[in-house]
């Protein structure tokens, strides 16, 4: 027996996990038992165009795709785009941004019957996987069918080397029947060569070329009327289960330095459990979702909403980019610095190494080890304007000068496609 039929057998054995972690993360988040049957091949959407099919498991891989996705439109105008996700904040997403110009669709599990069922409805043209989607049975079976498979903005840490080394040979097939990788560094292009890739080039990093949507400053313009302007901004970004809690112990004694905190957990369903973790501290605080202007007695804001990063990284004065206090390999740093935000990072960022490496080498970022120094870099730079005032160009030019990795995608993409390209 092969290592991927041991593989696809472990999946059966775990298949009644699968529908109680359904049902499990139903109970915050209900829309995980909406379109399920997307998951196991079963779909409704058609396209009477070829499709060009990508992969982005949640929010932020939906968003890096944003203008690799218009120039595709662009200059594919008779393919359609299929986007599609593992979870329900990534689908909401593409819905939002996209709305019917693509069409939004779950990836399934990875068990053969299912993707069979994925690749015969859709019979994509390419299909374009974003940063570390390594599945198996789906790479085999695209390479049986003749579906191109391209590996895109491809990301290895360290950790997930180590993890995929485990099992070298399986993960060697798997990448060497990817028709090519587009890694973000050259050592993400180095841990994929080790791990037994072929044909893999550097692409840059395609966050970098997200620009702040039009209608997501200008939110955070009425951020800023509404917040005022008597304390500096204090924004903890994507914050991680815990990490809420050492920042309020720390700050709660501190009179909050006399700035305004605004939180803004990474999943909606821990909104409830922050406002909980205020209320027990007798935090005054006011929910972003009540639209109301914030009190001179409030301390924390909670941004208890979707889809507005851009404009909580608008308005603040300084952002500390959750998922590195504790260890959970961080969150991206490219938002903040694309609109001129100071940033403040944590000791645990595997995920992102390297663009915080960037950052921080470009001055646009500081890195912390603990939340005592977290404490000490914001009592320096809320009061140093100048601080403040050279960490917004340094960011600002940070992102500029690492841009263009979407003409490099789009390259490698179109020569894949044009070996397919139907007739007109």
């Amino acid at each position: 027996m092969s290592l991927r039929s041991l593989y696809t057998a472990l999946l059966w054995l775990l298949l009644p996990y699968i529908f109680i972690r359904l049902l499990w993360r139903a109970r915050k988040q209900p829309e995980y038992l909406h379109h399920v049957a997307e998951r196991f091949g079963f779909y409704t959407p058609r396209s009477d165009k070829p499709v060009i099919w990508l992969h982005a498991v949640s929010v932020g891989e939906t968003r890096a795709t944003q203008g690799l996705i218009v120039r595709l439109q662009a200059d594919h105008p008779n393919h359609q785009i299929l986007l599609t996700c593992t979870t329900p904040t990534g689908r909401a997403t593409s819905q939002q941004i996209y709305g019917d110009k693509v069409v939004c669709a779950y990836l399934p599990y990875d068990y053969p019957f299912a993707v069979r069922g994925f690749l015969k409805h859709f019979n994509p043209q390419v299909g374009i996987l974003m940063e570390t989607e390594i599945w198996f049975n789906l790479i085999h079976l695209c390479r049986k069918v003749g579906t191109p498979l391209l590996l895109i903005n491809a990301r290895m840490s360290e950790k997930s080397s180590l993890g995929y080394a485990r099992f070298s040979r399986l993960t060697s097939e798997a990448l060497v029947n990817l028709s090519g990788i587009a890694a973000q560094t050259t050592g993400d292009a180095l841990r994929l060569t080790q791990l037994g890739a072929k044909n893999v080039s550097v692409m840059g990093n395609l966050k970098f070329d997200i620009s702040p949507p039009i209608s997501m400053l200008q939110l955070g313009k009425q951020f800023q009327n509404r917040f005022g302007t008597a304390r500096k901004i204090f924004l903890a970004a994507s914050t991680r289960e815990g990490e809420e809690s050492l920042i309020l112990n720390a700050l709660q004694p501190l009179n909050f330095l006399n700035s305004l905190l605004v939180i803004v957990p990474r999943h909606p369903q821990r909104f409830a459990n922050v406002a909980q973790l205020l209320e027990q501290r007798n935090i005054p605080f006011q929910r972003r979702s009540e639209n109301l202007p914030i009190l001179n007695e409030t301390h924390v804001v909670l941004g208890d909403s979707m889809g507005e990063m851009f404009a909580y990284y608008e308005v603040a004065d300084i952002a500390f980019i959750g998922g590195s206090l504790l260890p959970y390999g961080g969150q991206n740093l490219i938002e903040a610095c694309a609109v001129g935000t100071p940033v403040v990072v944590g000791p645990h960022t595997y995920n992102f190494s390297e663009v915080t490496r960037l950052a921080v080498k470009a001055d646009a970022a500081i890195q912390v080890e603990n939340i005592d120094e977290l404490i000490t870099q914001l009592q320096k730079i809320l009061n140093d304007t100048a601080i403040l005032s050279s960490m917004h160009q340094q960011g600002l030019d940070f992102v500029r000068g690492n841009r263009g990795a979407t003409d490099k995608a789009l390259e490698v993409i179109t020569t894949t496609l044009s070996k397919r390209e139907p007739p007109n």
